[in-house]
């Protein structure tokens, strides 16, 4: 059996992605605008639905920055970011000198405790720091608690910057996810559902947010026939060129959806008789998970073995798999920032395990996954 490289999560390409790039340089439209960028906005603005407008971005962690330069963060300001997250969260937070106040998760969806959120803001409130914008994430695919973390928002009247990154796909309540903030991030990095190689949007309710998005992503230039600029821009805007894959990956969207359940599927059944391991899943069917990342929670003192353990035995098969998120709060580079919360993103953080969830995985790949873990918990 080949003992080649199986990913945590790969690139997949649908085949049609190469048609649109070569009519990019057929047409020399190799630069940060051009018919697949307007292309690629339209399919997502039609796939997401709900009147939404997206602009076009070089990254995930770009939209976040402009997201939150367009709810008016400045520095000496306050931003709720999740604690169980990437960096790309948090860092833009502190591009603009503000400081990040970080919220623990609850442990039904691991994504911001609402809970933790309200006794937050109002604490910060008290001490005369109204946060100025709240970023939740859908982690892994699996959707925020929605309607509770929008309640506490309108609560406060504080807009919501949603991280959509890894959850194009997933819906609440049948809405989609990219929906529910003031403004969302989305991110096509190459270990994403879909890839541009690199690349990200930003999704709005609002076509004058869109507009100024765009503006500020392509250096704030005034209308003049000179170069002059009123603000300060940045150079965000995705290339005519990545937009082209984005476009073929569109196609297939649905069929890695579907792909990557049938992954999660295959460790939901793979662990259903193994009482030390639970498999992270839907609380209940308001939730749908695109399962970006299958992801496991292994109780090491009933198992007598760690989720490090296993780590390091699917490597020694030549098996990726990744820690789940160690917390922003637990950061060196954010330790000093404000917490609210207990310990639930550091437990999940010590007991769990990201692995290969690819939409590309063969039958092949299962088998190889499924020998190795049957080595680890010494099933015969």
């Amino acid at each position: 059996m080949s003992n080649s490289k199986i990913w945590l999560s790969s690139p997949h390409m649908g085949g049609s992605e190469q048609q649109y790039v070569n009519e990019a340089f057929d047409t020399n439209w190799v630069a940060p605008l051009g018919p697949n960028v307007t292309g690629f906005e339209q399919d997502l603005e039609q796939f997401l639905n709900d009147d939404i407008y997206v602009a076009a971005l070089s990254s995930g962690t770009a939209a976040i920055h402009l997201g939150l330069v367009l709810l008016g963060v400045q520095a000496g300001d306050e931003v709720i970011c999740q604690s169980f997250t990437f960096s790309a969260s948090a860092n833009p937070i502190l591009y603009l000198g503000a400081t990040p106040v970080f919220i623990d998760s609850e442990p039904e969806t691991w994504n911001m405790c609402p809970v933790a959120l309200d006794e937050a803001i109002a604490d910060r409130i008290s001490k005369g720091k109204k946060p100025k914008a709240i970023v939740p994430v859908h982690l892994y695919g699996m959707p925020f608690k929605a309607h509770e973390i929008t309640a506490v928002a309108a609560k406060y009247g504080i807009p919501i910057l949603e991280d959509s990154a890894e959850a194009l796909g997933s819906t609440y309540k049948g809405k989609n996810c990219g929906t529910f903030g003031e403004i969302a991030a989305l991110s096509f990095n190459g270990n994403k559902i879909i890839t541009t190689s690199g690349g990200g949007a930003l999704a709005t309710h609002s076509k004058e947010v869109k507009e100024k998005a765009v503006f500020l992503a392509t250096q704030a230039r005034d209308n003049a026939p000179h170069y002059q600029h009123s603000e300060i821009g940045y150079n965000y805007r995705l290339s005519n060129i990545c937009a082209g894959i984005g476009r073929g990956q569109m196609e297939v969207l649905g069929k890695h959806i579907g792909l990557r359940r049938k992954m999660h599927e295959f460790y939901v059944d793979f662990f259903k008789n193994i009482k030390e391991v639970t498999v992270f899943t839907e609380p209940n069917s308001d939730y749908f998970s695109n399962h970006w990342l299958s992801c496991i929670v292994i109780d090491s003192k009933a198992l007598g073995k760690t989720s490090s353990d296993l780590r390091i035995a699917l490597e020694q098969h030549n098996i990726e798999c990744r820690p789940l998120w160690k917390p922003m709060h637990l950061q060196p580079v954010f330790e000093r920032y404000p917490y609210y919360g207990g310990t639930i993103s550091e437990h999940l953080f010590e007991n769990g395990l990201c692995l290969p969830s690819g939409s590309n995985l063969t039958e092949s790949d299962k088998m190889r996954i499924s020998d190795a873990l049957r080595s680890f918990f010494n099933i015969f």
